[in-house]
């Protein structure tokens, strides 16, 4: 997943008054610091001089700066030109693009009470100041008179791009509604913000206090020594003495549950999860109907039939009924293998209940991983306790995260031990080029805390861009699970995975070579971004880089071949599980945001709506759960700098992409150079300078195709 912040001109709110411990003089707003670009190298933050009381005050110089920029811009009286209209908007707002960055960033990975008031207080204030830029009629008459006039601004193909890009975003934000409708749009915006908001604080204090306590070892039994010094660990950081805490991760299923004897923790694990966010001070069920309310009636007033059909306009599939096109055409070959891969487990329970004289039960979502695991162990003859050894944390990052970046794009790495971090599990790297000049700083959070929300993400705190001169900084994040002191970071393969997934973003965002703010790096439609990302997947299992990474911790001796042999080929194992988890949260997903005003359900009928949704889609196997139930799934419920309402569907269309580019690499000879070059000046560096079929195209020489997706996942 990636999180970006939006840029600057879509970002803000109406400056008022707000009472702050430093005050809002010119001295002391001068002394904040976000007042004036950062002195660190590449602009970074400087954390150890950032404070929670510094923020609202940030916030509001930052927008009332960008407030008085574009009424400047709006009145100008000289007429329209690019420079002095479309330019001068990708000038404005940046002492709020600095503030807005750390600030998000913040919020996710590292928050604490106060930054969670500020959130709150600060979402619908962000988008009323973006109403107040983008519905401003002197300033949407100047965009559109120069969009009109186009043909004779002899602008160069960027150029072009980000005029068409300002007129979309405009027309898309309202500026063509009459004053009412704006007032009400208005409301909608402001609303929608602080409930997202809020169904996002509801799911951390959730996902904190679901956490599973244990007090025996006993009822480890199966869990790695790692997976148990974890567990310990979580316990004595919130002082649970003598005890073993099992955190959750984002998603329905827990990985946990993989190894752990014990059916009935399992069981109490996973219904742990299911339950997030459905009761108590924490529950989303409300806040969901509200959302979802908000969202169509927002849609109706910009004349569209749903806030899917919004959202989709905008992305590849243009249209609900295209995106579920899409899922038609894997999701049979996916249902009939995760019916058979149950059917292969339900076979193992049966045998096992025989062979010890018990009555054999019924495979549940919380067996899953359990039985799957011991089959793909019969099956591979090899387990996570076999492979997790040669999945050292800095052999992965150092040796295959990096490695493969090297090799392709020439991208070398040194660590830094000089700037500050916000936490001292950040670790902070600068990235040269090929040709040994600076590109970017990467900051690498990758352990799991009570603070930091679930998942793993990429966002950044600087954007790369000509105009401005800067530099891209990027930050990637984990929830990989921190073991007692001495003990060694022991990854699964998934983990594997997710790390080269997240740093595909990261590539995006510091290999892009652009111009403008507003089209730079990951500041693409949802569809297109995670395709760099779920390219880059391929290296993790690709032989020669798995090779040069995957070594025993102890001994340093490379993964023996064979091993190898059936780590890769076990990756097409349980992908019909894999697939229906994902295709169900699609159809979810598709299925809220395709309601009306009239038809939204009411808060009490939140669940039901959920499971007719689910019944409704052809892909309700009960073995199989949603990868995100709603009350939980953040994707689609979050603010606007993570939304991927009615969207969701993204990872799909991205994925074709991105194993059409995994078949061009292999026809054309893998892991080069020449390769990585090509890729690289046709997507990676391009951001949205072009739409992007177009990129795909002119790199891939055609349409796509989803025949190299179903065979990557053996379906």
């Amino acid at each position: 997943m990636r999180i970006v912040c939006v840029c600057v001109i879509a970002a803000g709110f109406v400056s008022t008054t707000v009472a702050a411990p430093r005050g809002e003089g010119t001295n002391s707003i001068a002394a904040l610091p976000f007042a004036h670009p950062s002195t660190l190298p590449f602009e970074a933050p400087p954390f150890d001089r950032i404070h929670d009381d510094d923020y609202l005050p940030a916030f509001t110089a930052g927008m009332a700066t960008q407030l008085r920029e574009v009424a400047a811009i709006a009145a100008e009286p000289q007429p329209a030109t690019f420079e002095n209209t479309i330019v001068a908007l990708e000038r404005s707002g940046q002492m709020l693009a600095r503030v807005q960055q750390t600030f998000f960033n913040l919020r996710d990975c590292n928050s604490d009470p106060r930054i969670s008031q500020i959130d709150a207080e600060i979402a619908p204030r962000l988008a009323a100041h973006r109403d107040a830029i983008q519905l401003n009629a002197a300033l949407w008459a100047r965009i559109d008179r120069l969009y009109r006039e186009r043909a004779g601004l002899n602008l160069d193909a960027e150029s072009a791009q980000l005029l068409r890009r300002y007129r979309a975003i405009f027309t898309r934000a309202g500026a063509l509604l009459r004053s009412p409708q704006k007032a009400r749009l208005r409301q909608l915006n402001a609303q929608i913000a602080s409930l997202t908001t809020r169904f996002r604080q509801n799911l951390l204090k959730a996902t904190r206090d679901g956490a599973v306590a244990v007090d025996s070892v006993a009822e480890l039994d199966g869990l790695s020594a790692e997976e148990i010094g974890a567990a310990a660990a979580a316990a004595s950081a919130r002082e649970l003495q003598g005890k073993w805490l099992i955190t959750l991760q984002n998603t329905t299923n827990q990985q946990v549950l993989t190894n752990l004897s014990s059916r009935g923790l399992r069981e109490r694990i996973y219904r742990a999860s299911i339950n997030r966010a459905t009761y108590g001070t924490a529950d989303n069920t409300a806040v969901i109907a509200q959302i979802v309310r908000m969202r169509a009636e927002r849609a109706a007033l910009l004349g569209y039939a749903s806030h899917a059909a919004y959202q989709l306009e905008d992305e590849s599939a243009g249209t609900p009924a295209a995106a579920r096109g899409m899922v038609e055409q894997i999701a049979p070959a996916a249902l009939a293998r995760a019916r058979a891969e149950a059917a292969d487990m339900q076979k193992l329970i049966d045998m096992q209940a025989t062979a010890a004289g018990t009555t054999p039960f019924a495979l549940q979502p919380w067996d899953w991983f359990y039985y799957s695991q011991q089959v793909r162990k019969a099956r591979y003859d090899f387990d996570q306790a076999s492979v997790a050894p040669y999945f050292e944390l800095e052999h992965v990052l150092q040796d295959g995260v990096f490695y493969a970046a090297h090799e392709l794009y020439g991208l070398t790495f040194q660590e830094r031990h000089d700037l500050p971090v916000y936490n001292p599990d950040v670790r902070v790297f600068e990235v040269s080029d090929a040709d040994g000049n600076p590109l970017a700083l990467f900051l690498a959070d990758y352990f799991a805390r009570d603070n930091k929300q679930g998942g793993g993400w990429d966002s950044t705190y600087v954007n790369q861009s000509g105009l401005l001169h800067h530099k891209a900084v990027v930050a990637n994040h984990l929830n990989i699970d921190k073991p007692l002191p001495g003990q060694p970071v022991l990854l699964t393969f998934d983990e594997v995975t997710t790390m080269f997934h997240e740093f595909g973003h990261a590539l995006h965002d510091m290999l892009s070579d652009v111009r403008y703010p507003l089209l730079a790096g990951t500041q693409v439609p949802n569809d297109f971004a995670e395709y760099p990302s779920q390219y880059n997947e391929m290296w993790a299992r690709e032989p020669a880089v798995v090779a040069h990474y995957a070594r025993h911790f102890k001994t340093g001796e490379p993964m023996p071949a064979a091993l190898l042999e059936q780590v890769i080929a076990a990756q097409k194992f349980n992908q019909g599980y894999a697939t229906i988890e994902y295709l169900e949260a699609t159809l979810l997903d598709l299925a809220w945001h395709q309601v009306t005003v009239a038809s939204t359900p009411a808060p009490a009928q939140v669940p039901a709506f959920e499971r007719a949704a689910l019944t409704a889609s052809g892909l309700d196997y009960a073995p199989v759960p949603p990868r995100y139930h709603s009350s939980y799934f953040s994707h689609i419920f979050s603010p606007d700098d993570s939304d991927y309402s009615g969207g969701y569907y993204a990872y799909l269309w991205s994925e074709v992409l991105a194993r059409d580019t995994g078949q061009w690499f292999h026809a054309h000879g893998g892991l080069t150079r020449a390769n990585g070059e090509y890729l690289r000046s046709h997507v990676l560096s391009r951001g949205r300078t072009a739409e992007p079929l177009t990129l795909f195209r002119a790199f891939y020489g055609g349409p796509p195709e989803f025949g190299p997706l179903l065979e990557y996942h053996g379906l």
